[in-house]
C-alpha cells in the first residue's frame, strides 16, 4: 500500500508516464498495416483504407478504449465508498477552513458572563473564545481525518495532495505552535486551548484570515484532494458536481454556522 511518505519521495510523473508503459494507441495501431518505403513515408493498405472509410476503424476504437477502462477500474484496489469516505473528510476540511476565514469569527463582540457562584452578569467586548476554539477544533478534526484517510488510499492523485498539504503544514509549523497547535506523530494536529486562548491575536489572524492564508491553503488543498477521491470513486455526477451521497456526507463533516459565533 502507498502511504503519502512514499508518495513523496518518488517522482510521481516518472512512474505514470515513463518507461516501461507504451503509448494507449501503440497496441491498437499495430493492427493496422503500413508499408514504408526508403523515404521514411508510409501508406495503409486498402484494407485499411477500407475500415476507416465504412467507420468500423471508429467503433473498434471505441471498443479498445472502453475495454481498457473496464480493466483499470477493475484493477482498483480502493471500493468506491472508501473514495466517497476519503472526499468527505477533504471536502469537510475545505469547509471547516472556510469558516476559519469568516471576518466575523475575528470580530470583538459584547460578550455576557455569568458567575456561577453569584449569578451576576458581566459584559465586556472580547473576541469569542467560545466560538474560536470550537473552529480550530473543527478544523483539525477533519484535518486529522483527511491525514488518515489518506494514508489508508491507494489513489495517487489523493496522496500527492495529502503530501503537499502535509509539507504545507509543515512549513507553519512555528507559526501553528504559537496558536497552540502542534504537529504530533501521523502529521495530525493536536490543539492546546489554553495556548490558543493566550495566543496574540494577530498571530491567529495570520493564520486563519486572507488570502494565501494557512487556512485559505488548507481549503484550496482540501478541495484539490476531494476532487481527486471523488473522480476516482465515480462520485461526480455528468455535470462535473458531487452527488447527492457525496454531497450529504461533506455536510455531516461540519455546520459552518457552529463555527462563525453569531
Amino acid at each position: 500500500m502507498s502511504t503519502i511518505r512514499q508518495t513523496a519521495g518518488s517522482n510521481y510523473f516518472d512512474e505514470t508516464y515513463g518507461g516501461g508503459s507504451s503509448g494507449y494507441s501503440n497496441d491498437f495501431l499495430s493492427g493496422l498495416s503500413v508499408n514504408t518505403n526508403s523515404n521514411g513515408g508510409g501508406s495503409f493498405d486498402l484494407a485499411d483504407y477500407a475500415m476507416i472509410k465504412n467507420g468500423s476503424y471508429g467503433k473498434l476504437m471505441k471498443a479498445y478504449y472502453g475495454q481498457e477502462k473496464a480493466q483499470k477500474a477493475a484493477e482498483s484496489k480502493e471500493s468506491t465508498s472508501k473514495l466517497t469516505q476519503m472526499a468527505g473528510n477533504a471536502g469537510g476540511m475545505a469547509n471547516a477552513a472556510k469558516a476559519l476565514m469568516d471576518d466575523s469569527l475575528w470580530q470583538k463582540k459584547t460578550i455576557t458572563e455569568k458567575d456561577e457562584k453569584t449569578g451576576e452578569e458581566t459584559t465586556k467586548e472580547d473576541y469569542d473564545w467560545k466560538a474560536i476554539t470550537k473552529a480550530v477544533k473543527g478544523f483539525i478534526e477533519n484535518y486529522n481525518n483527511t491525514v488518515s484517510g489518506a494514508g489508508e488510499s491507494d489513489t495517487k492523485g489523493v496522496l500527492r495532495n495529502a503530501s503537499f498539504m502535509v509539507k504545507t503544514t509543515a512549513a507553519y509549523k512555528k507559526t501553528l505552535e504559537k496558536a497552540g497547535i502542534t504537529i504530533t506523530s501521523g502529521n495530525k494536529l493536536e490543539l492546546n486551548e489554553e495556548n490558543l486562548k493566550n495566543a496574540d491575536i494577530s498571530t491567529l489572524k495570520t493564520l486563519f484570515t486572507g488570502y494565501n492564508s494557512f487556512a485559505d491553503k488548507m481549503a484550496t488543498k482540501g478541495n484539490t484532494i476531494a476532487n481527486e477521491a471523488a473522480s476516482a470513486g465515480g462520485t461526480y455526477t455528468s455535470n462535473g458536481t458531487y452527488s447527492k451521497a457525496l454531497s450529504q456526507i461533506v455536510s455531516t463533516k461540519i455546520d459552518t454556522k457552529e463555527y462563525q459565533g453569531c
